[in-house]
């Protein structure tokens, strides 16, 4: 089940919203939200909920053991254990057919690998225990003794299956003690609706003219329709899917934040408008907020961070971060592009880019950011290659660019729209409000007195619209659940 769905919409969450606030009782709120969780993880294949609930069982119990045995070498054989197990969890249902691959390739051998259907979110829900066990270890949280608690935590379908990566210090106290409110629950709506709109409007329209351009990601474009494509239909079609994944990505976790929100948990953002970055290392720290701070705090600085062997930090983490997103050589490719633009920042660039006009860095940031994406893109080498190859051709294709023109000014208007909200208008125009209009702030913060108070035609005129391009695009799911 996918957010951006009319079952979810339309059935699911209202039923959760309503059970939910039923009752005020803090412990009837939360078996409401593990039962829906579960049931939303495992609308599609319910045996992976099981899996789930091991993996969570094995962490709380762990952690409870090594709070025991904290500043003693049990603790440490717990922590190395935890580590073992989900690392292990993720090697067999998401990397062993690569793992395998390799081994044969190199070893010359014939070993078949199981091929185990990937669980979705297995990456972030093992992130989730994973940090909480080894916070513990630290010192910094104490274990949660009440298992049902600890589920939820694990579980919580707003953020379950594509993030963000939710710390367990985050939402310590939310966990069981949320004041929940009007003006948070309103907030979420508003959250909930500004992610619904960017995945609909914004990223499937979007994912239609990559699909045109680059075909798709489980049947991407032949070699002979690739060598039909002008340089500048290459070009569009990149520049599509860089709209494509962060409208996707970012409306999700928009939506998760919402959800959160109206339950009475306050997520931490995971993008910060990446795409005005300056420099690449801008861009990550705007970027999936969450997984650069995981493997910031719990890989980077335990390495020795910024102290010592600071560039071989940075190839682990790149090198790491590459393999998360996918059990394929291309995106650890794209992991060791970006480490190649950071270490040189590190080293020289980013004092240069710091002298120039903001705008020349901007175009820097964007020079590098946009064709790494067709490294993410394709997981077929040569296929890559040869995509490469055509952007920087500069020909005009075999039937010219007559086609890409006419599709460029049919969608004029959208791509205006597009890339004015990857910038922070809403934040811009949201702080004159605030300073200017106490009526207009009132009707921002509060959406639901703006529904009540705005003209039911236009409401209704836009709301028809969303719904009528769900119905469309039929099944919308997330373009990053793709790469789990």
């Amino acid at each position: 089940m996918v957010f951006a769905s009319l079952l979810f919409l339309f059935l699911f969450l209202p039923i959760n919203l309503y059970l939910y606030y039923s009752s005020k009782n803090p412990k009837w709120r939360n078996a409401v939200l593990i039962f829906f969780s579960l049931m939303f993880y495992g609308w599609g294949e319910p045996i992976w909920i099981s899996l789930l609930i091991l993996s969570s069982c094995f962490d709380w119990a762990n952690s409870l053991f090594i709070q025991k045995h904290r500043g003693t070498k049990w603790a440490k054989i717990g922590l190395i254990v935890t580590l073992v197990f989900n690392l292990g969890l993720l090697a067999t249902f998401k990397y062993d057919v690569f793992l395998v691959n390799q081994v044969n390739a190199v070893l010359g051998t014939s070993f078949t690998a199981p091929g185990y259907a990937l669980p979705i979110g297995i990456s972030f829900y093992t992130f989730h225990t994973i940090s909480y066990v080894v916070d513990v270890y630290r010192g910094d949280i104490k274990a949660q003794k009440n298992f049902p608690n600890f589920l939820m935590y694990v579980s919580l379908y707003s953020s379950l299956v594509a993030g963000p990566i939710i710390r367990y210090a985050h939402v310590e106290k939310e966990i069981y003690g949320r004041k929940e409110n009007l003006a948070d629950f309103s907030a979420g709506i508003s959250r909930f609706c500004i992610g619904l709109f960017k995945k609909v409007v914004i990223a499937n329209v979007a994912a239609e003219l990559v699909k045109k351009y680059m075909g798709e990601s489980a049947h991407p474009l032949s070699m002979t329709d690739l060598s039909a494509l002008s340089s500048l239909e290459a070009w569009v079609g990149l520049t599509m899917f860089a709209i494509q994944i962060y409208f996707d990505f970012s409306g999700y976790s928009d939506m998760a934040i919402g959800l959160g929100r109206m339950f009475g948990f306050h997520f931490r953002e995971n993008f910060e408008y990446p795409y005005i970055a300056k420099s690449i290392s801008e861009f990550w720290r705007r970027w999936h907020i969450s997984l650069g701070s995981i493997f910031r705090d719990y890989v980077y600085i335990p390495l020795g961070g910024n102290k010592k062997h600071v560039y071989f930090n940075l190839l682990v983490v790149w090198f790491l971060t590459g393999m998360w997103h996918g059990p394929s050589w291309n995106f650890i490719f794209w992991g060791l592009y970006f480490f190649v633009f950071i270490a040189l920042e590190k080293a020289f660039l980013q004092k240069l880019l710091d002298k120039m006009p903001a705008f020349v860095s901007h175009i820097y940031a964007l020079a590098v950011i946009i064709p790494g994406w067709v490294i993410f893109y394709f997981t077929d080498t040569n296929l890559l290659i040869a995509y490469v190859k055509k952007l920087f051709s500069f020909g005009p294709g075999a039937n010219g660019n007559m086609d890409v023109y006419n599709t460029l000014s049919t969608h004029l208007f959208w791509l205006i729209l597009a890339i004015v909200l990857c910038m922070p208008v809403y934040h811009k125009v949201k702080a004159w409000v605030d300073k200017n209009s106490p009526v207009l702030r009132y009707m921002m913060d509060y959406p639901l007195a703006l529904m009540c108070s705005c003209c039911l035609s236009v409401w209704h005129s836009w709301w028809a619209r969303v719904i009528i391009l769900l119905f469309i695009s039929g099944f919308n799911r997330f373009k990053y659940l793709s790469y789990e």
